[in-house]
């Protein structure tokens, strides 16, 4: 049944870490059925209650699934194998536009902003036992939410969106829950739910964010918790309209109960309204990150909710990180106070470079998805095919096997690295890569 790969260890946490070894050096392939509990106990000498509680630990951690009588195989997406480790080798001379990061060109500089962090350190450092938020950036995040029509909650702060996500999920779920997520939607959220044991149930979108059926079937197929994302949608570019917003809120006027998660990364880098659910539901939280206005390597999420939610969250986290640091939150405030991102020209400069990506790809025959953000989509009908051939012509896009559940095939391509000039060639390419035999026709 396993070929040359062996299982072993002789306590639970042994046997659950060589399958997972397998599963990670490949030894283990997707799909693959693992033996019978009461079997690999025999030829392992231990108790099958022994096995049992591996396969359950690693059934949790999303590297296998059951399937009743049909036994226990490794996952076809296992969460060791993280989603972004689907990607082709780029070859010098390749232009990236795989990386879904954002032009570093449009990124304040950090020096005023961490030089007035450590000022403040200096006058007062932060200890053990001070408040885990501070004060100002609590209140200055509460004003930004409130123009933004978030109903009012208490303000939290964590280590990026997913770290936000990933508190929000635990605080209420557990083990064999159901999650209902955009598909295609972001990789490391695809990757995060089932590595926390939970399920997901992929809702479709469109130009406007989820399809309010989806969401009320994904609902009614049992889904605890609804995770939409609000602007700038990874990697399809949507954005909730205020239509859409309506309708879902409809939904979920009839799910009260749901977990409600908003993403709304895209805040600072698009100039399309927040169209909020927040309060849809009785337990909600909406998410800021501070990586794509301001860098990625500026670890810092604010998060509001209901008050039981940010409670649990604010009280699981002091007993790990305890906080994010205040240097970084005294940084983000100072970029908040001194207008360091002009949102309106970031907006513009990425909306120029997607707007004429995706005219470029529409007068070339092909369809593209890109409404807001700095993202691409372009649907295809092989994903593989159209990879290889954009590596030949010079660019290197993402598979979309890295966002996807159930959706069909497509690409994505992010714009940070173009200018508006770039958009015939790269839409030349696609062209190319998508119908060979008629764009040699073509030139």
């Amino acid at each position: 049944m396993l070929g040359e790969y062996r299982i072993e260890g002789r306590r639970a946490a042994e046997i659950a870490a060589s399958v997972e070894n397998g599963v990670r050096t490949g030894g283990l392939a997707p799909a693959q059925p693992l033996p019978p509990m009461r079997e690999l106990a025999q030829e392992l000498g231990v108790n099958a209650n022994t096995v049992a509680a591996a396969y359950r630990s690693l059934r949790e951690r999303g590297v296998i699934e059951t399937a009743g009588r049909r036994g226990s195989r490794v996952r076809a997406r296992p969460a060791s194998t993280p989603r972004e480790a689907i990607r082709a080798e780029v070859p010098e001379g390749c232009v990236d536009i795989s990386t879904g990061n954002p032009d570093t060109a449009l990124l304040p500089p950090l020096h005023s902003a961490l030089s007035a962090a450590a000022d403040n350190a200096s006058r007062r450092a932060a200890l053990y036992g001070d408040p885990a938020v501070s004060e100002p950036l609590a209140a200055a995040a509460r004003r930004q939410l409130d123009e933004d029509g978030v109903p009012d909650g208490p303000v939290a702060v964590t280590s990026g969106a997913l770290d936000a996500i990933e508190r929000v999920l635990a605080a209420h779920l557990r083990a064999g829950d159901a999650v209902a997520v955009e598909d295609p939607g972001w990789g490391s959220l695809l990757d995060l739910v089932p590595a926390l044991g939970l399920k997901t149930l992929p809702m479709a979108v469109d130009d406007e964010g989820p399809l309010p059926e989806e969401a009320e079937r994904a609902l009614r197929e049992g889904a605890r918790a609804l995770i939409v994302t609000a602007r700038a949608q990874n990697p399809t570019g949507a954005a909730v309209t205020a239509g859409r917003a309506s309708g879902l809120r409809e939904v979920l006027a009839r799910h009260r109960g749901t977990l409600l998660i908003e993403d709304d990364h895209g805040h600072g880098i698009v100039e399309e309204p927040l169209n909020a659910l927040a309060g849809a539901t009785d337990c909600w939280a909406l998410v800021r990150s501070t990586a794509k206005a301001y860098g990625p390597d500026l670890r810092l999420a604010v998060v509001t909710g209901d008050a039981v939610t940010l409670d649990r969250v604010r009280g699981r986290q002091l007993l790990g990180p305890g906080w994010v640091s205040h240097l970084l939150q005294d940084a983000v405030l100072h970029l908040w106070q001194t207008r360091a991102v002009d949102v309106t020209a970031v907006a513009r400069s990425y909306g120029q470079r997607r707007n004429a990506l995706v005219r470029a790809l529409e007068a070339r025959g092909v369809g593209a998805h890109g409404r807001s953000g700095m993202n691409v989509w372009v649907p295809v009908p092989d994903e593989t095919g159209a990879v290889t051939r954009l590596l030949q012509s010079g660019w290197a896009v993402a598979p979309g096997a890295r966002f996807r559940l159930a959706s069909p095939p497509g690409v994505r391509l992010t714009v940070s690295p173009l200018t508006a000039e770039d958009a015939g060639q790269l839409a030349d390419a696609v062209a190319a890569a998508l119908r060979p035999a008629a764009a040699r026709r073509y030139d």
